[in-house]
């Protein structure tokens, strides 16, 4: 991406006011001196008076000051609420036992509605729910080391496996024996074929889609899913499911509104947080590794960010193509580089 289009992304953002935007970057005014952060809500100046920069120290060591309304020298509101989400997020997964809201609430000292709005809002999840899935990663991560169910749900803090296996469909994808065998007894139907962006494979459990890969050879699709599922029962689909398969390339093709079939997300719960927030991000927009990670309360976990973005197997449908490094950038993408290029062509076209 070239200089002048993450300039007029950053005065987007400026004239918007974007708050999602402070610790980006800082806007100076040559007229005044004085430079802001995003939000900044004094009169906007010319756009020809403004300069960027991507840090405070940058705007300083070039001669502007801090505003005195916004404050950009200090710790935005913004960030610091972000600051409580991460911190109540750690706290849920170092626990053994459930918390309440009114507790969790309590330890980051904010009242429970506004604790509740807040953190539903960062990370697409309510604290129960968000609870939840940690609890079931630990199930999930004690299966695949190899451990018994009981013990498996005994570690991760169930007090017995009724509660558990009410949601092991959800948590899982299947039940906790059966992922513990690696997934033995799922039936999983695919299709391979050819679209505008290249050979593709379509996958879907008895939950809805699980998989959508692109790339340029069939066969390394086919052992990508083989890899994913290695005891799934793998089958090429029945004539209703070409029928959907039409309806996902039709879709992939020109992504219009939602799309409309079901899908079988399979992940760890921050790896589902990453990807419900980038399903959050608009065609035609991008966002960097940093901002994904402050939007779902996690400011420095950008590596982790990027982890989640690389295990997404529902190309497209979970827009990963749409997150690029700081800089601009396109960086890595896991159907390639000048796939993700083309996309994004695209759909700055459509806009």
């Amino acid at each position: 991406m070239k200089h002048t289009d993450i300039d007029d992304r950053r005065w987007q953002a400026v004239t918007q006011r974007d708050g999602t935007a402070d610790g980006e970057f800082v806007f100076a005014v040559v007229t005044t001196g004085v430079y802001c952060r995003p939000s900044c809500r004094a009169r906007r100046p010319l756009r020809h008076n403004v300069r960027f920069f991507a840090a405070t120290q940058a705007a300083e060591q070039a001669g502007f000051r801090p505003c005195k309304r916004c404050q950009p020298d200090k710790a935005s509101p913004h960030a610091a609420q972000q600051a409580r989400i991460a911190e109540a997020c750690r706290l849920l997964e170092a626990s053994d036992a459930p918390l309440t809201l009114e507790a969790l609430a309590k330890q980051v000292a904010m009242s429970p509605y506004h604790f509740h709005r807040l953190f539903k809002a960062t990370t697409g999840l309510t604290p129960k729910a968000w609870q939840q899935a940690s609890r079931a990663d630990k199930v999930r991560d004690a299966l695949s080391g190899g451990k018994d169910v009981t013990r498996a749900l005994f570690d991760a803090g169930y007090a017995s496996g009724s509660v558990f296996y009410q949601q092991a469909d959800a948590a899982l994808g299947m039940t906790a024996r059966q992922f513990r065998q690696g997934g033995t007894n799922t039936r999983i139907q695919f299709a391979l074929g050819r679209c505008q962006l290249g050979e593709f494979l379509v996958a879907e459990s008895e939950r809805g889609v699980c998989a959508i890969l692109l790339g340029d050879d069939p066969q390394a699709l086919l052992h990508e899913l083989e890899t994913s599922f290695p005891q799934a029962q793998l089958e090429p689909g029945n004539s209703a499911f070409d029928q959907r398969v039409a309806q996902v390339i039709g879709w992939l093709e020109r992504p219009e509104g939602e799309f409309a079939l079901p899908l079988d997300l399979r992940g760890t719960a921050f790896q589902r947080e990453v990807w419900q927030a980038l399903r959050a991000i608009a065609p035609g927009s991008t966002v960097s590794y940093q901002e994904l990670a402050r939007r779902i309360g996690r400011p420095r976990a950008t590596r982790a960010v990027a982890g989640a973005c690389a295990a997404n197997r529902l190309a497209v449908v979970v827009p990963c193509h749409r997150v690029i490094r700081q800089d601009g950038g396109l960086s890595g993408y896991r159907w390639g580089v000048e796939r993700k290029r083309a996309l994004l062509e695209r759909e700055a076209q459509e806009e």
